[in-house]
């Protein structure tokens, strides 16, 4: 009898734990995962991420950047390299796979997966890592780190 006492109480317990309100800071960090989630993909859009407006709304001033290849980059070279113009749309469309997003409050780790598709039928897969700050009520790639997985013959 002892033991069903014991059983029923942890059932009604457990009952009690399932229908309480939210941990608090859940909404907020649901809303993280959407906008973090939502301002990759539009960065990666092909009508967005040749534009250098693009690249400076979504980089902190002091963003470093450290591309597959081992190169450091600062906002500034980022921006250099448009040249004052637009980059012509890429051969490759990107998009991210696998989006993790783990809020912090107002910090937010990203992980994914970057798929480039080529117009050859080339894949090319990148892991990538970055933390997010929001600064002045927007999120901003503070760190970024890119590392090639492989290439993917054509089918």
């Amino acid at each position: 009898m002892r033991n069903r006492t014991a059983f029923v109480s942890a059932l009604g317990l457990l009952a009690l734990i399932a229908t309480a309100a939210p941990p608090a800071g859940a909404a907020e960090s649901s809303e993280t995962v959407a906008e973090i989630t939502q301002l990759l993909h539009w960065f990666l859009a092909p009508d967005n991420n040749p534009r250098p407006a693009t690249h400076q709304r979504f980089w902190a001033e002091d963003v470093v950047y450290t591309s597959s290849s081992g190169i450091v980059r600062r906002k500034a070279d980022i921006l250099a390299s448009f040249d004052g113009s637009e980059r012509p749309v890429d051969k490759i469309r990107w998009s991210a796979e696998d989006v993790l997003v783990r809020p912090y409050g107002d910090a937010a780790a990203l992980t994914f997966r970057l798929v480039g598709r080529a117009t050859d039928g080339s894949v090319t897969l990148h892991r990538n890592s970055a933390m997010f700050l929001k600064r002045d009520g927007a999120w901003r790639a503070v760190t970024w780190q890119a590392t090639r997985i492989q290439d993917t013959p054509t089918p």
